[in-house]
């Protein structure tokens, strides 16, 4: 034990770069290699949520833990602590410790990258952030990946955290600058990525031939996007089951009558498969996210993979 690697925030973007996490993901689901993974278990505590989250597959095994504080960027703390611990696939021996929220940046980032390269036009430039926090900056260099990002809009609460990632955005070459929510109307792509819990997206304001992806909310009574958004869009997600238990995106607008299950037109496996959800340039595509555990598992055999390599 006292030999095991313990992979900081800084040893996994260079193991894994963000495009390179991106291939990760699509050869496991395009390979049909994807990790089993139960629902997430949610314990309530005094200060927030720990979240455990685990899943076995041909890479292995793997379990992260997760805080959720709401009162931490207020001290100037992370939203989200974790660690993860990848397990070796025959002897199940602990191969590495990982730090949970960076992977969790990176594997959100990087499938919601994965659902933008199969929805988004290839010419998508303009982008709108809707947040300025870790996954903020996460998704920005998710699009870039995938996309020929050129424009940026930062829209969030918090006009300091905006600024600094409109700067951070800036010294890529982007043209970026501090926005409002009207700033979708003029979007090729939008991210939130926001811990909102209600609506932070007027879908009426968006053009056709938009591509959304909503990464925030993961409870059923908390969402991101709007009735309005959701009824327009072709919907993806990571996987039904956990979409139908948790995306509040969806299951508010189903209670409200709006949409029914069957308006989810694929998940992710059935998107790499070659299912059609783009029928027509006009069409607005939504992807939403609640995370599922086998992408962590995918995404940290990649990294660890790669220490011997």
């Amino acid at each position: 034990m006292s030999s095991l690697p313990v992979i900081d925030a800084e040893r996994l973007g260079a193991l894994l770069p963000m495009r390179d996490a991106v291939d990760a993901l699509e050869g496991a689901l395009g390979g049909g290699r994807v990790p089993t993974a139960p629902l997430r278990s949610h314990v309530e505590t005094e200060a927030g949520t720990l979240l455990t989250m685990p899943a076995t597959g041909p890479q292995g095994s793997g379990v992260k833990l997760v805080t959720v504080t709401p009162s931490n960027p207020e001290r100037g703390h992370p939203l989200v602590h974790g660690l993860y611990v990848l397990f070796a696939p025959e002897s199940q021996r602990p191969e590495a410790v990982i730090d949970g929220a960076a992977l969790t940046a990176l594997r959100t980032g990087a499938v919601s990258a994965l659902a933008t390269r199969y929805l988004a036009s290839p010419e998508a430039s303009r982008l709108v952030l809707f947040g300025a926090g870790t996954q903020a900056r996460a998704h920005l260099r998710a699009m870039r990946a995938v996309r020929p990002i050129e424009r940026v809009a930062v829209v969030s609460r918090s006009e300091g955290r905006a600024q600094e990632l409109v700067e951070t955005a800036r010294a890529l070459g982007l043209d970026a600058r501090v926005g409002g929510p009207e700033a979708v109307a003029d979007a090729d792509l939008v991210c939130t990525c926001t811990t909102s819990p209600t609506p932070v997206l007027d879908g009426a304001r968006l053009p056709g031939g938009a591509h959304v992806n909503a990464v925030g909310a993961f409870t059923p009574d908390t969402r991101e996007l709007d009735n309005e958004t959701i009824r327009r869009a072709r919907v993806v997600v990571e996987s039904r089951e956990a979409a139908l238990a948790e995306a509040g995106d969806l299951l508010i607008p189903m209670a409200a009558g709006v949409i029914a299950p069957d308006h989810v037109v694929a998940d992710l496996a059935e998107l790499v498969g070659g299912a059609v959800v783009r029928r027509d340039p006009s069409d607005l595509t939504v992807f939403k996210s609640v995370g599922v555990a086998f992408e962590d598992l995918v995404i940290a055999r990649a990294a660890v993979d790669r220490l011997s390599a």
